[in-house]
């Protein structure tokens, strides 16, 4: 069918949703509007889906929650004789509807659900799927999105998010299940009262808060006096985030009211990311007020955390990569003055991740793994250790926007695990003096001065989708040779080459004097990002690079697009 021929079916067949039917009364006409709507069906990977809320098959609603669902039952009965999933969701718009309507579909199969009561971390879903050694898990959620999103990720057994086999063949069975007839579903009221869906007590939450207690570093008797501002931004780090933190010893933590409370309209930031400094806003305001000497904020979902750190007399925001590095340093060195150091410690990290932490780990004698963009591959290494008996290798797990694991009872990244690390870790400088602001410089100093930029370029619906087809396809069809005047010494197309890495839509370009340059799609938002990485003798020099870099980055999008 057309885009045009589906929107008269779901006009027909959504006839009895008020919510759904008016949305498309309302749209009658707009052959635009209509076309981004169902010119294509949500892309089910991986991370399962995502996409902007409302009607249509290009939109995340009950109907495509659901056939998504059914699949998932289908594939999860065909593996498994009596399967059981754990469910979680975050405060955004129709989370807890499509959370409870999943839920009623899982029960309608006869899969057993253990659903969380209330809004949780993802770290906490991971940690549910394992403690009730269920056949998999949803969580429902859209991560630091803007709020018009919401999105499905679907987790294995071991609390990754699926496999790519997995989703080969979960959407196989979603592709075989019709939208409006072929998906079972009983009243949600019922499938409680019958105990089929029951919900997740406080004993898996304090089991989750004991495990990330067990990863602290710092020495018991070591002074914790420190004032945190923390925002968990309207979203599902409220209760878990000040609980973790309270419990090893931090007591003195502000949450500024106005991000306080779940609020799916996000109001004080439109876009919830901590990587941006206007998600940081509120909360800096809050610190400057109150004297905090620094501030912690966590995505909608609690995966992802976002720190500014006072440094003479202003707050100073760390980037992901800033974070990873310095985490990476801190473990090591609490680790081996413990003596705790395992025997071939492993840290994990992406491929657009910055370099500068393949010097600080061969520094420490640690096995330094690169993997794709995704935590999902992070977690498949911590699988890969515990198959053999040496999970209690793995030191880190982190990615560049914000993502970080220490904790491998968990197997996504895990904002409350690092809030803990990170207070350790301003506290273990803030007794010798310093702060991450000196700490960071004492790294750039010894390993050398990296710049690493994210450059996101949006292109939004149908054409924008098309657009990034063509820039990607033209890397591989008109080859760069030479960028900013750095000679490019070699390209790798990680899918066409053979990396070691499952293929993906990604080209990698290594230059003249080490800078590195990487291309992809973004996997849950209609961006092309471009991860750029120099590295020089001094900061100036390193930015100076990267800006020549970003320029001629932007040259080549507007010349091509």
């Amino acid at each position: 069918m057309n885009y045009q021929e589906l929107y008269d079916l779901w006009v027909e067949k959504a006839a009895g949703n008020e919510e759904i039917a008016a949305e498309l009364a309302a749209v009658r006409g707009q052959d635009k509007e209509i076309e981004d709507r169902f010119y294509r069906e949500l892309e089910f990977g991986t991370a399962g889906l995502r996409g902007v809320l409302g009607a249509g098959t290009n939109r995340m609603n009950v109907y495509t929650v659901g056939r998504a669902t059914q699949g998932y039952c289908d594939y999860l009965k065909a593996a498994e004789a009596a399967p059981s999933v754990a469910i979680a969701y975050d405060s955004r718009h129709k989370s807890t509807e499509f959370a409870e309507h999943a839920a009623s579909i899982f029960a309608a199969n006869g899969i057993h659900v253990y659903l969380y009561r209330q809004l949780m971390p993802t770290p906490c879903l991971s940690f549910a799927v394992r403690y009730f050694h269920c056949s998999g898990g949803v969580n429902v959620t859209a991560s630091h999105n803007p709020s018009k999103y919401n999105g499905y990720k679907v987790y294995g057994p071991d609390g990754c998010q699926i496999t790519e086999v997995a989703a080969k063949d979960i959407l196989g069975r979603i592709a075989e299940t019709d939208t409006f007839a072929g998906v079972k579903t009983v009243p949600f009221a019922e499938a409680l009262e019958q105990g089929t869906v029951e919900y997740i007590g406080q004993d898996c939450i304090d089991a989750y808060l004991k495990a990330i207690g067990g990863e602290s570093l710092l020495p018991k008797d070591a002074p914790r006096d420190l004032k945190i501002v923390y925002t968990p931004l309207n979203g599902a780090g409220i209760s878990c985030v000040p609980d973790c933190l309270n419990q090893n010893g931090f007591h003195n933590i502000t949450i500024p009211e106005a991000q306080k409370s779940p609020n799916g309209d996000f109001p004080t930031c439109p876009y919830p990311n901590p990587e941006i400094r206007q998600a940081l806003d509120v909360a800096i305001a809050c610190a400057e007020e109150t004297g905090a000497e620094f501030v912690l904020a966590t995505d909608p979902d609690c995966d992802r955390v976002g720190t500014a750190i006072k440094a003479g007399g202003e707050y100073h925001l760390i980037t992901g990569n800033q974070m990873g590095v310095l985490l990476l340093d801190y473990i090591c060195r609490m680790k081996l003055e413990s003596g705790t150091m395992p025997k071939d410690p492993v840290a994990v990290k992406t491929i657009v991740t910055t370099k500068l932490c393949e010097n600080v780990a061969a520094h420490y004698g640690v096995e330094l793994r690169n993997v794709l963009t995704g935590f999902k591959y992070i977690g498949e290494q911590i699988r890969g250790l515990e198959e053999i008996g040496q999970e209690d290798r793995f030191l880190l797990g982190y990615e560049e926007s914000y993502g970080y694991l220490t904790c491998p009872q968990v197997r996504d990244k895990d904002a409350v695990n690092a809030s803990l690390l990170i207070c350790e870790m301003v506290c273990w400088y803030k007794n010798q003096g310093k702060n991450l602001v000196d700490g960071l410089q004492e790294i750039y100093e010894k390993f050398g001065y990296y710049t690493d930029k994210v450059l996101n370029f949006v292109f939004e619906g149908a054409a924008g989708f098309q657009t990034m087809q063509g820039l990607m396809a033209a890397l591989r069809t008109d080859p760069i040779t030479e960028a900013a005047g750095f000679a490019v010494e070699s390209a790798t197309d990680y899918k066409n080459d053979e990396t070691g890495l499952p293929k993906s839509n990604v080209m990698q370009y290594q230059l003249a004097g080490g800078t590195v340059a990487t291309v992809r799609p973004s996997g849950t938002e209609p961006k092309l990002k471009v991860y750029l990485s120099a590295c020089g003798s001094s900061a100036e020099e390193s930015a100076a690079v990267v800006g020549k870099l970003e320029a001629f980055v932007n040259g080549w999008i507007e010349a091509h697009k």
